[in-house]
C-alpha cells in the first residue's frame, strides 16, 4: 500500500512511453506535482485523446514543482535490451530533477536503481496522480519527437504511427529498409533483415 504523504513531502512520479515501438527512443518523465495545484482530469495517457493530453501537458508544466525528461536511444535499446534501456531512461529522468524527491513512484512492477527511495506501482499511471502526469508529459514529448523524425526520415510514417508496429510501418520497412532510428534488435526488424539476406543469397546463387 502506498503511504499517505504530507504536502511537504516531495514525491516524484515516473513513467515511460515507447517501450513497445519498432523505432525511436524510449522516453521517461519524472516530475513532482504541487499538491496544492494538481491539474484536474489526470489519467493514464493511453486513455486520453491527443488534444486532451496536450492541454494537460501544458497545465502540468505550468503548475508542477519540477519536471525532467530522460531518453534512451534506439541504439542504446539495441545494445542494452529494452528493459535495461527503459530503466536507464527513468534513471536519467530522475537525475534531471532539480529538486531531490524523498520518494519516487514508478509505474510498473520494477523500479530502476536510484539514489533516492523508489517504489514500483502496478497500474500507477491510472491511480497515482504524479505517475499519470508523468505518463502524459512523456507521451506528448515523444510524439513531438517522432513528428520531428518523420521529417528527417520521410516515408516511414513516424508522425502517424509514432514508431509502433502498424501495417503501414511494415510496408514502409519492406520498401525502404530500416533507418538509424529503428530498433534493429527487435524481432520484426530481425525477420525482415533475415528475409532480405536470404533473398540476396538466393539471387547470388542463381
Amino acid at each position: 500500500m502506498i503511504p499517505v504523504l504530507s504536502e511537504a513531502t516531495l514525491v516524484a512520479g515516473c513513467d515511460e512511453v515507447g517501450r513497445g515501438t519498432w523505432a525511436g527512443p524510449v522516453v521517461s518523465c519524472a516530475l513532482i506535482l504541487d499538491p496544492l495545484r494538481v491539474p484536474p482530469g489526470l489519467a493514464d495517457s493511453k486513455t486520453l485523446s491527443a488534444r486532451r493530453r496536450e492541454a494537460l501537458d501544458a497545465a502540468i508544466r505550468a503548475t508542477c514543482l519540477d519536471l525532467a525528461i530522460g531518453i534512451a536511444s534506439a541504439a542504446e535499446i539495441d545494445r542494452l535490451n529494452i528493459l535495461q534501456a527503459t530503466l536507464l531512461s527513468m534513471q536519467r529522468a530522475v537525475a534531471g530533477l532539480r529538486l531531490r524527491p524523498s520518494l519516487v513512484l514508478v509505474d510498473g512492477n520494477r523500479a530502476p536503481p536510484l539514489d533516492v527511495p523508489a517504489r514500483a506501482v502496478v497500474g500507477g499511471d491510472a491511480t497515482q496522480p504524479a505517475i499519470s502526469a508523468a505518463s502524459i508529459v512523456a507521451k506528448v514529448w515523444r510524439d513531438a519527437r517522432m513528428a520531428e523524425l518523420d521529417g528527417q526520415y520521410p516515408g516511414y510514417g513516424f508522425g502517424r504511427h509514432f514508431g509502433y508496429g502498424t501495417a503501414q510501418h511494415l510496408q514502409a520497412l519492406r520498401q525502404l529498409g530500416a533507418c538509424a532510428e529503428h530498433r534493429h534488435s527487435f524481432a520484426p526488424l530481425r525477420r525482415l533483415r533475415e528475409a532480405a539476406g536470404g533473398a540476396t543469397h538466393a539471387a547470388e546463387s542463381a
